[in-house]
């Protein structure tokens, strides 16, 4: 049996599969679509996998609001591109979320 790595966010940070351009278009996943300049140039969507466990403010934990399983529109320069098993992922803080989609 083969032992797969897990990431798991630290922090105010959230784990997130970014949308394919193809599963865009589609409109798979319950995307929202975006006009095609945003979608390149100022913003990103993706599906949360994982969150971090929140940050300190004030000396008091605040948990990530953000819940896995959302599909989120986060700003395109905001991340860190991590991989696991093959596939791109990316890392973001919360504050780099614009916006959830219901």
């Amino acid at each position: 049996m083969k032992t797969l790595n897990k990431i798991i966010p630290t922090g105010d940070r959230v784990l997130v599969k970014p949308f394919t351009e193809a599963e865009l278009k589609k409109g798979k996943k319950s995307a929202f679509i975006l006009p095609e300049s945003m979608t390149k140039e100022k913003s990103a969507q993706g599906k949360v996998l994982a969150v971090g466990e929140g940050k300190i403010v004030d000396g008091k934990l605040q948990p990530v609001r953000i819940k896995v399983g959302d599909t989120v529109i986060f700003s395109k320069y905001g991340y860190d591109e991590v991989e696991q098993d093959g596939e791109e992922l990316y890392l973001l803080r919360e504050e780099n979320i614009l916006a959830v989609v219901k």
